[in-house]
């Protein structure tokens, strides 16, 4: 069973004032992040404003990554899209940089039916031999992998995963049942960790991780060590920073909250904008209450 992590960090995409992607920023996170407690790194995932990312520049984000890891954690890229030859490329170009394994998103806009989900995904996993995760948001991309669909796919030797943020349990509670034990599912949503946990998850892609991973490490070890009571009061605790992190849409509340703790994230690409002054505050307010300023 390929080990991609636990808390596996998804990770911001640094830009300078140029609205250049910054490379050396980039190797500070994951520096940052790995002290922090992540066990688990992935590049240019959503987190990472993938779609506003060249080509280039996401291979070069994924090489400094890699890099700068050392092997200490695994390493995932996102290289999914909504156009399947594009994803069999970049995945490609991934493996020979040296990723640990491939994140796929469900591909959006086009709205592929289940049976062609299901080809789209075959067809990416057979261009590599890295282990493939699943990246389920429908609130993204206006199409669910549905439970069925997913098990279809955990038969196929590299697709180890799935990252699940439908935010349904009951979508995830069928997917564990349907699928063998060595599928791991992952939380899509910091906020719903614990309760995916409890219906047979393995771990979580955080934003939060960017903030505190070791905290949600520790609410997962309590967790699987049966203190049960001692996970959900880590949960509580953390619940309002989760829920701080969604305040608008992701990454720009991340990239705000490391600006207040001294980590300088640089802007972000339009589409996307930065935080207004009440959603700044909003984010402070929490941070403080959380112990982390």
């Amino acid at each position: 069973m390929a080990h991609l992590g636990t808390v596996i960090t998804a990770m911001i995409t640094p830009i300078d004032r140029e609205m250049r992607v910054d490379l050396d920023k980039m190797e500070e996170l994951t520096e940052r992040l790995i002290q922090l407690g992540s066990d688990g790194l992935l590049v240019t995932g959503t987190t990472g404003e993938s779609p506003t990312l060249t080509r280039e520049e996401k291979l070069s984000l994924l090489e400094r990554v890699i890099k700068t890891a050392g092997g200490r954690v695994p390493v995932l890229a996102g290289t999914g899209s909504n156009n399947t030859q594009q994803s069999i490329e970049l995945t490609r170009e991934a493996e020979k940089l040296g990723a640990d394994a491939i994140m796929l998103v469900t591909p959006y806009y086009n709205k592929p039916p289940q049976e062609a989900l299901y080809a789209h995904f075959t067809a990416v996993a057979a261009a590599t031999s890295l282990p493939v995760m699943l990246y389920n948001v429908p609130g993204r991309t206006s199409r669910n992998i549905e439970a069925q669909t997913v098990a279809r796919l955990a038969e196929v030797d590299n697709i180890v995963a799935i990252k699940e943020a439908s935010g349904n349990l009951d979508q995830v509670s069928e997917i564990r049942r349907l699928t063998p034990p060595e599928f791991c599912i992952y939380s899509g949503d910091d906020s719903l960790t614990l309760p995916i946990l409890a219906v047979g998850g393995k771990g979580v892609v955080s934003v939060a991780s960017h903030l505190v991973a070791d905290r949600i490490q520790a609410m997962i070890r309590a967790f699987n060590g049966g203190q049960v009571e001692e996970a959900a009061a880590v949960h509580r605790e953390l619940f309002p920073l989760f829920r701080a992190l969604f305040v608008t849409t992701n990454p720009i509340p991340v990239k705000a909250a490391l600006r207040l703790v001294g980590f300088e994230p640089g802007g972000l690409r339009l589409p996307l904008t930065e935080a207004t002054a009440g959603e700044v505050e909003i984010i402070r307010q929490i941070l403080i209450q959380a112990g982390l300023l």
